[in-house]
């Protein structure tokens, strides 16, 4: 009888140590945890850079700004890095006009007959008038890039505003357009910037080729950073204006070969009005 009873007492312990004691497979958290799998898909941006959605979720629920990338697929209609895909490449120059560097552009495109966007700080169009008034009467198109190269993402959204409409009012009085298109210095833009542009009629863009000409690099550098990096639908930034000891004679060497292995290619070239078909002028 005792013995009886104490075979019961140890099977029925042993029923309760099952009970109590969850039994795992190796790693069996890991292959059940929906939050690692999601933290291990990713996406490619825009910029051929991996997203991670888990990180994205995050900053959205935090109530973290938007990356470029994000903002460039939430604002298609208003903000651009790239034209449709089709043999045309619009050739853009930043930060003018400069007495150094913008003269020898011009005089290139003009040989090459070849028409490109040329993007204007408003107070060095204040001091050289006579740059901008001939970049518009060659035929170039004229965007807006701020009054003084500020950094406008770190702006507040009436400081930018200023930015933006102190520029135009300088184009339009030497050129009669009123820039339709924005190129934020740096390409930083922020959500609520990009809103005010859509609601007040401006095209964001950005670009997609790089020749980082700005660093001062030769002629053959510059030519390898844009024919390497082309294709159907490109906005390729150069600078023909610059800052103190800017160097850019290698962009101007460097252009009458990228337009004539470009052209060899199939190319042709168009003003970002004509690639994104909007008009110059608002």
């Amino acid at each position: 009888m005792f013995k009886r009873n104490r075979a019961g007492s140890f099977l029925l312990w042993m029923m309760l140590i099952f009970l109590i004691l969850p039994i795992n497979p190796a790693n069996g958290s890991d292959l059940h945890n929906p939050s690692l799998h999601h933290q291990e898909t990713s996406v490619m941006s825009e910029s051929g850079q991996a997203v991670d959605h888990s990180k994205r979720t995050k900053n959205k629920n935090a109530g973290e700004p938007l990356t470029l990338s994000q903002l460039l697929r939430k604002y298609p209609d208003t903000f651009r890095s790239s034209g449709p895909r089709i043999k045309q490449i619009a050739l853009t120059f930043d930060d003018v006009p400069d007495p150094r560097f913008t003269g020898k552009v011009l005089d290139v495109l003009k040989e090459y007959d070849v028409k490109a966007t040329f993007f204007a700080v408003g107070d060095r169009a204040k001091k050289h008038p006579d740059l901008v008034k001939r970049i518009h009467d060659e035929g170039h198109s004229i965007g807006n890039h701020s009054y003084n190269h500020a950094q406008l993402n770190k702006l507040s959204l009436d400081k930018f505003k200023s930015q933006i409409e102190r520029t135009n009012t300088i184009l339009k009085s030497l050129t009669g357009v009123n820039p339709r298109l924005i190129r934020p210095p740096y390409g930083d833009i922020n959500e609520e910037q990009l809103q005010w542009a859509r609601k007040n009629g401006y095209k964001v863009v950005n670009w997609n080729v790089d020749s980082l000409d700005w660093k001062g690099l030769n002629k053959e550098e510059v030519k390898k950073n844009v024919l390497s990096a082309v294709g159907p639908g490109a906005i390729v930034l150069q600078h023909a204006g610059g800052g103190v000891g800017s160097d850019l004679n290698g962009t101007v060497e460097a252009l009458p070969d990228i337009i004539t292995e470009l052209r060899n290619r199939g190319y042709s070239f168009v003003t970002l009005p004509e690639m994104l078909s909007v008009s110059e002028s608002k």
